[in-house]
């Protein structure tokens, strides 16, 4: 016995520890995702409609739209405007009755209002990111289509009810809230499970203790190069006497940065272009949102060597 398994001979396969055909249990409506993100046609709509927003909706417009200005996305925040709305409109039918009739409607008015901006920011976001990910282009297109579906239940139900027909218009408003948490479970495995929006460095910022990163001759001027820290992906720009280090993972989407292309004291992203300033890995142009970590840098006896700085600490 070796630490408690058989010991094998010449010529025998070593013992299989586990199955390999074991499988986890899916949760209840994970095969319906599966489905939606394998459904190949669904690109012939989706491809050709993200290609004309971003062409539509690019430069200052995508940046304010993905909350370059915000610090992180602006469209999670606008969704709970919406979706509090119209399933608070709802409740008061279900649980009020007449008597909350007129708040229900002025609910319902007001998610119909927040729901133009909500749409906008979250199609620019999806645009910007179904081009490396087939599971995020399908399932965001049928997100979108969901949430369309809601809206326009809404709306009936509303019309309805400024018709006198206040049955009829509560039974639209169930509709729609039951559409509508269909499409806001997309929006969260879209956010949560495929990462969209989420900043890409959180989890790997790296280390703040001075660390060896490459030697200093590895380094040409303004060439942006690659390297791995302590497993933390860092960049390194020469530029005459002075050294540039942030993290090389694009906080948007997870791009090496070291692909992209210098212009002055800024890194662009060949991905999706965000910008970043070299000197402290803040944003200077969209679709990202978060900054990248910035690192300090020291020449040690012809090594440089470098340790995150903390957000206070730059400037």
């Amino acid at each position: 016995m070796v630490c408690g398994y058989p010991a094998t001979t010449p010529g025998m396969a070593s013992p299989v520890i586990g199955s390999a055909t074991a499988r986890r249990q899916l949760t209840p409506f994970e095969p319906l995702v599966r489905a939606i993100e394998s459904a190949s046609p669904l690109d012939s709509v989706a491809k050709p409609l993200a290609k004309q927003v971003r062409g539509l909706l690019s430069g200052p417009i995508n940046s304010v739209l993905a909350g370059t200005w915000l610090g992180h996305s602006v469209h999670p925040m606008l969704t709970d405007v919406v979706i509090g709305s119209f399933t608070s409109a709802s409740l008061l039918d279900l649980l009020t009755g007449e008597d909350g009739a007129e708040a229900s409607e002025r609910l319902i008015m007001l998610g119909i209002a927040a729901y133009g901006p909500t749409a906008l920011t979250g199609i620019n976001d999806w645009a910007d990111t179904e081009p490396v990910s087939d599971g995020v282009r399908r399932a965001g297109l049928v997100h979108a289509s969901g949430n369309l579906v809601a809206l326009s239940l809404y709306t009936a139900s509303l019309v309805a009810r400024r018709r006198g027909a206040r049955g009829r218009g509560v039974a639209y408003g169930a509709a729609g809230a039951a559409v509508l948490m269909l499409g806001g479970y997309l929006g969260g495995h879209l956010s949560m499970t495929r990462a969209v929006g989420p900043n890409q460095t959180a989890f790997d910022e790296g280390s703040t203790e001075w660390t060896p990163a490459a030697d200093a001759a590895q380094l040409s001027e303004r060439q942006p190069t690659r390297v791995v820290v302590d497993e933390t992906p860092v960049l390194l720009v020469r530029d005459n006497e002075r050294i540039f280090a942030i993290h090389d993972r694009c906080s948007h989407r997870g791009c090496s940065l070291s692909q992209g292309e210098l212009e002055g004291e800024q890194i662009v992203c060949a991905c999706h272009g965000s910008r970043f300033d070299l000197k402290d890995g803040s944003v200077k142009g969209g679709p990202a949102s978060a900054p990248q970590p910035a690192f300090q840098v020291r020449d040690r006896d012809g090594v440089i060597e470098v340790r995150r700085l903390a957000p206070e600490s730059v400037s």
